[in-house]
């Protein structure tokens, strides 16, 4: 039963893959001309059709979308229109500053967001819960380039603490880089990976101080209470624990959704990641890269969810049952 389960899963990732790259690759087609970003304006126009049929331009859309997928299967995205370099490269390149950007605000994220949903959730203050609460509202209703804005005239500009964009000095290793090794690096990644962090961190707050209260109200916790266990051993080794699975679920979901968010806070810090790949490539019409990235964050996306729905069945009984 388990195997059947997996084989599902894996076809219908497959199905949607090819679903959305059809779609993004559809879709980036009506964006612009490609051609008048990769020559000049003195180009005569038999250039311009010249350069149109090597590059295959002239193809229906299905004949391009076949060619795109067949080149995907043997792990060629093309070459950059704009940079005239291997798109995977690109990306390859880029992905490090991304990682890194999303791990260190995934960090900030449990380190807040994990004590004050504990906090909140035990607190009698009613006062100062509803401050912090309001607080974290008001932070997770700013648009991202607003957050990014505020932190970078409050912390570069006022302050001058901070730099307010690039990745500092970088050590490689192989064909990956790191930030996170330098004293400039963790300066230039703070301010970033904050405003990445704002929503996550309000959303971990709300989560654990929602199912603390109901793990609260249990009978267990009632019974534990009832023979003389401390009750901080109830709120942090019984209550806390059985609190943190749908926490942890919630977290692996939205790594996706910080990495493909990162586009804005990228941009704003101008962070070389594949954010700001990405939107560099939708100014230049540069269809490789916008295809390619599309389908590798949501390939992101569809092998977390994956990976999530397989470890609830192996969890949890109650999906077996289902």
């Amino acid at each position: 039963m388990m195997l059947a389960f997996i084989i599902q899963r894996l076809i219908q990732a497959c199905g949607l893959m090819l679903t959305v790259a059809l779609i993004a690759f559809t879709m980036f087609q009506f964006v612009g001309d490609p051609i008048d970003g990769m020559l000049p304006e003195s180009a005569t126009q038999l250039e311009r059709d010249q350069l149109r049929e090597e590059l295959g331009l002239n193809d229906s859309v299905i004949t391009q979308y076949g060619r795109f997928v067949g080149n995907i299967a043997q792990g060629d995205f093309g070459i950059s229109y704009y940079n005239k370099m291997d798109v995977l490269n690109l990306i390859l390149e880029r992905l490090p500053a991304t990682l890194e950007l999303v791990f260190v605000a995934v960090v900030i994220s449990l380190l807040v967001g994990l004590p004050a949903g504990v906090w909140v959730s035990l607190s009698r203050n009613k006062w100062l819960t509803s401050l912090v609460q309001t607080i974290s509202l008001i932070g997770v209703s700013l648009p991202s380039f607003i957050a990014g804005i505020v932190l970078i005239i409050v912390f570069s500009v006022w302050l001058g603490w901070l730099p307010s964009h690039g990745r500092g000095d970088i050590v490689e290793f192989g064909w990956w880089s790191s930030g996170l090794f330098s004293q400039s690096g963790w300066a230039s990644i703070i301010l970033p990976a904050l405003s990445l962090a704002l929503f996550m961190i309000t959303m971990v707050m709300r989560l654990v101080r929602s199912e603390m209260k109901e793990v609260l109200r249990t009978d267990y916790i009632k019974f534990a209470k009832a023979r003389g266990i401390r009750q901080r051993s109830i709120n942090y080794v019984h209550a806390l624990r059985n609190s943190l699975l749908p926490v942890i679920t919630i977290i692996g979901l939205q790594i996706g959704g910080l990495i493909a968010f990162a586009v804005v806070t990228e941009t704003v810090f101008q962070w070389p990641g594949m954010g700001l790949l990405f939107i560099q490539a939708v100014n230049y019409v540069d269809i490789p890269v916008i295809s390619a990235y599309l389908v590798f964050i949501s390939l992101i996306f569809i092998c977390i969810n994956t990976l999530v729905d397989i470890l609830y069945r192996v969890i949890d009984p109650r999906m077996k049952a289902a």
